[in-house]
Formats: C-alpha cells, sequence, structure tokens
C-alpha cells in the first residue's frame, strides 16, 4: 500500500479524491496546488485507472490509451503545480497520426500535416476525394473552434447558451448538419465511402456508433489533427508522471482502498468509509470513477439521486483489447493502424444489437513504432476490437473462438505475430465491469447517441454540497484529455464554492488558509 506521511493540518481545508484515474490525478494536483490538504484513494494496487498495463517478454505493455491529444491540457495541468510536462515525460509528435489498411489491399497514411494528407488522399482516391477532405477538414476545425469555449471549456454547458452561441453564427448551422447523423453526413461529404468509413470511425472514440451519432462529432477529427504524441515509454509514464507530481504537492496516495460510503452529515458531504472500517473526515469529497455508481446506491443509498440519467441511457460501447509481445512480420506499421472491415455498417449494426461484431474493424498500435528509435525486433503492441458493454461480469465463453478469428484477419491482412497471443493476453467487458464498478465494462460512460446527448452528461457540482465530480464518465466526456478537462472543472468548482462565506464552513484564501 503507498501511504505517504504528511500529517493532517487542521487549519488545512482537507478534499479526499475518491479514483486514481487521470481525473482523479489531475484534480488532486489542481486541489494540493490550490492549498488543499488532499487524501487520493485508489481501489487497485496501481493508479492511472483505465491507463494500464500487462506485463510482457518486453516489458510493461500498455492495455489502455496509446497516444496523447490536446496536448495543452496537459501543459496546462503541469503549469497550474509549477512545473513543465516536458520536464516529466518524453513527447513524440508524430508526422503520420495513423495507417490505414483495407481489405481490397489500398491504404491510406493521414498525416499532422493537412496539405501532406490532402496530397495523400489525392494519390489513394483522387483529386475530388482530396477535395472533399479539404471541406471536411475545415469545417470540422470551424465546429472545433466554434464549441471549444462553450461546450468543452465550460463548467457546466446549456442549451439555452448554446442556442443563442449558433444563431450568433449562422454558417454554424450547416457545418453542423443538426439533423444528420455522422454517418449520413460523411457520406454527403465523401465521394469516396472508404474515406467516409474512416472519419466514421472517430464516433468510436467516444465509444458511439456512426448511424446513431450526431454529425457534430465529426469535430473529433481535429483534436487528433492538432497532434498526436507517443510518450516515450508508454502512456504509462505519464500516469507515473501524474502520480509523482500529486507526491510532490503533498497529495497522500493510498492504494488497495476500497470505498464503502461516503457520509453525510446535516445532508453535506463530510466523510469517506472504506471496507477496512477506516473514516477519513473531509471538507470536500470528488469521485472521479464512474458516476453511475453513486445512482445506483453503490457509495450510499442517500446518493442515489445523484446523476440518476445514468440509470436511464443507453451505456457507450466497450472493448476487447489484446495487450502482448512479438515479433511482427509483414505490414510496414506505424504508431497507429487501422484495419477496416469491408462492410463499414456491419460493426456497428451488431453493437448497437449487444452482439460481438462478427466482422470488426481493427485497431493496432505498434507501442514501439513512433519513438524516433528503430523498434526492438520483440515489439510490444495493443489490437481493440470494438464490443458491447457488459450485462454481466462473467467471464465470456466465446474467446478462443474469437481469438482465433482475430489473428486470422491481421494474417489475412498482412501482419503475423511470433509467437501468436494467447486469449490470456485479452481484456474483456467482463473485466472492465469488474475493474471499475457499476460501468457495465462501458468505457465512455454514456452513449453519445443522440443530438443532446453530450448535455445530459452529469457536471461536476452535484445536488449534495461537498460533493463534485470528475472523470470520463462526467463532461466534457470520455478519453484522457476530456477526463483532464473534467478535473480542471472540479477543481475550480471547488476552489471557488469553498471561498464563499458560510457559517457552517471556514472561508479559504489563497493559498488554503482559514479564515476560521
Amino acid at each position: 500500500m503507498l501511504v505517504s506521511a504528511a500529517p493532517l493540518h487542521p487549519e488545512r481545508v482537507r478534499a479526499v479524491v475518491i479514483g486514481a484515474g487521470v481525473a482523479g490525478l489531475a484534480t488532486a494536483i489542481r486541489l494540493a496546488a490550490g492549498g488543499l490538504q488532499v487524501t487520493l484513494l485508489e481501489r487497485h494496487a496501481h493508479t492511472g485507472g483505465k491507463i494500464r498495463t500487462l506485463p510482457s517478454a518486453a516489458g510493461p505493455v500498455d492495455a489502455g490509451p496509446t497516444v496523447l491529444t490536446m496536448r495543452h491540457v496537459f501543459d496546462d495541468l503541469f503549469d497550474c503545480a509549477g512545473e513543465k510536462l516536458e520536464d516529466h515525460v518524453t513527447l513524440i509528435r508524430q508526422d503520420i497520426l495513423a495507417r490505414h489498411f483495407w481489405p481490397d489491399g489500398s491504404s491510406l497514411d493521414l498525416y499532422a500535416d493537412a496539405g501532406k494528407s490532402a496530397d495523400a488522399i489525392a494519390d489513394f482516391a483522387g483529386a475530388r476525394a482530396a477535395d472533399d477532405f479539404r471541406r471536411f477538414n475545415n469545417r470540422t476545425a470551424q465546429l472545433f473552434h466554434a464549441f471549444d469555449a462553450p461546450m468543452m471549456q465550460a463548467p457546466a454547458p446549456r442549451l439555452t447558451d448554446l442556442v443563442p452561441h449558433v444563431l450568433r453564427q449562422p454558417a454554424l448551422i450547416r457545418a453542423m448538419a443538426p439533423l444528420s447523423t455522422l454517418k449520413s453526413a460523411l457520406a454527403r461529404q465523401f465521394s469516396d465511402p472508404r474515406l467516409a468509413q474512416l472519419f466514421g470511425r472517430y464516433a468510436t472514440y467516444v465509444g458511439g456508433a456512426p448511424h446513431l451519432s450526431p454529425a457534430i462529432l465529426s469535430l473529433i477529427w481535429q483534436a487528433e489533427a492538432a497532434g498526436v504524441w507517443v510518450v516515450e515509454g508508454g502512456m504509462h509514464r505519464l500516469a507515473g508522471a501524474l502520480t509523482k507530481l500529486a507526491r510532490a504537492q503533498g497529495v497522500e496516495i493510498v492504494t488497495e482502498a476500497h470505498v464503502a460510503r461516503i457520509g453525510l452529515t446535516g445532508g453535506r458531504a463530510s466523510s469517506v468509509h472504506l471496507e477496512n472500517g477506516t473514516s477519513l473526515a473531509a471538507d470536500a469529497v470528488v469521485y472521479a470513477g464512474d458516476p453511475r455508481a453513486l445512482a445506483t446506491g453503490s457509495l450510499g443509498a442517500d446518493l442515489t439521486h445523484i446523476a440518476p440519467q445514468t440509470l436511464k441511457l443507453p451505456r457507450s460501447f466497450s472493448a476487447r483489447v489484446h495487450s502482448f509481445a512479438a515479433v511482427s512480420a509483414g505490414r510496414d506499421l506505424a504508431h497507429h493502424n487501422v484495419f477496416f472491415a469491408a462492410d463499414p455498417q456491419s460493426e456497428f449494426t451488431d453493437l448497437a444489437a449487444g452482439r460481438i461484431p462478427a466482422d470488426p474493424t481493427l485497431y493496432l498500435c505498434a507501442e514501439d513504432r513512433g519513438q524516433q528509435t528503430q523498434p526492438p525486433a520483440m515489439e510490444r503492441f495493443e489490437i481493440i476490437s470494438n464490443a458491447p458493454a457488459a450485462s454481466d461480469t462473467s467471464d465470456p465463453t466465446d474467446l478462443d473462438q474469437w481469438h482465433h478469428q482475430i489473428i486470422h484477419r491481421l494474417t489475412s491482412s498482412g501482419v503475423t505475430f511470433s509467437p501468436t497471443p494467447d486469449t490470456t493476453t485479452i481484456t474483456t467487458p467482463q473485466t472492465f465491469a469488474r475493474m471499475f464498478p457499476d460501468s457495465l465494462g462501458a468505457l465512455y460512460g454514456q452513449t453519445p447517441h443522440g443530438m443532446t446527448a453530450a448535455l445530459k452528461r452529469p457536471t461536476a457540482r452535484t445536488p449534495v454540497p461537498g460533493l463534485w465530480l470528475a472523470g470520463g464518465g462526467t463532461h466534457p466526456g470520455a478519453g484522457v484529455p476530456m477526463a483532464t478537462l473534467s478535473a480542471r472543472h472540479a477543481a475550480g468548482a471547488i476552489l471557488r464554492d469553498l471561498t464563499l462565506t458560510s457559517t457552517s464552513h471556514p472561508t479559504v484564501m489563497p493559498g488554503g488558509m482559514s479564515t476560521a
């Protein structure tokens, strides 16, 4: 158990953060930098949450997120603690964003430079397709910049604020295509169906299907277009750096700490109780896990009115994830590689029906590529295949057959591995469900389906005074940058709320000193 020896200081406001994923770590760092005494609780033996590894013959292999986007979010986080991101991890910007393969033998690289991407698309599908891409890139850039401040950067976006924002910029309405799904909008925007299939896959970045997700999700492309960075050594190095930074800020990190409930006093969150009988008093409690756990009553019957929509709305998709080391042969791989299915719709029809796709698109991360050095003979790989969320936590019975199918698909696509990975390298939605309680194995919280889905996520503030939320299941959504942004929203709300004079709570001044 990793526990710091920092003593309690009664003159400082005490915050307890539950969950040491990237959102919990980032929230703890920001609160500690703001002068609060912070304890960070994690049920697992390691920090990082979904940024996790499995052992392999080539060393720890990432079994979660594989690259960093929206770097400015992390620069801002380290800056709030008086540090620089580049002093803690080595980031390598990728020239090739992703390498894409189709069953007909065609392939396409997309680049960090939009001009290079347009040229590559012209070679791939002709001048008209390149023009389609340029228009798409301009349209999604317009959407991304238009909605960054009022949506992603806003702690609690509201439809009543967004409607006037859109009406002041009429061109946005056409760019948003509010009556279209992502699939139908892309079909109009691209004359080559392979490009519509490619850009439709960005719906899966938030656990959705193109034919059910709103067209505005096309702006996710801009998160990659603005830059993709590989963390030298793997994404788990980022989690390690955040853990180290939190400790340097004085955060007490307790692992293998199973939270039984959050205690209330006079209707206000005032304590956190562990299954081992330990109780921690708190002036502020942050829950950085899946908010559905509050709605189910897993953390106390008095909290079931928090995030009730998480019980009613469908869950996002999950994934089956291979994480292994092997010697590869065949295709020249980039860091990010996508092997598309022949039928772009069948996968999402299966997923929407709760079935494991019969013919999925496969994402293959060659983790030791894109690091500006020659990859070792024995490389680390991660294969991600979309899967429905788990309705129960029982281990699936089809893994042997499914595993054979996936390896055969890659072999047919020209990629072989030696030794061939086995089923022990697979993380399933059922595994995720056991690791992250009440998530049902969904990796992205609520479904992104529907025009107003983004406005239905829980926000940092809850109806319970003294209790705030952070994480990929809250606003602004899933993914490492978004979860890190949620931490900024939560910490900002706490530091603002605790500066309000109250007869039942001391006023906190800059630096964390109490006036009481």
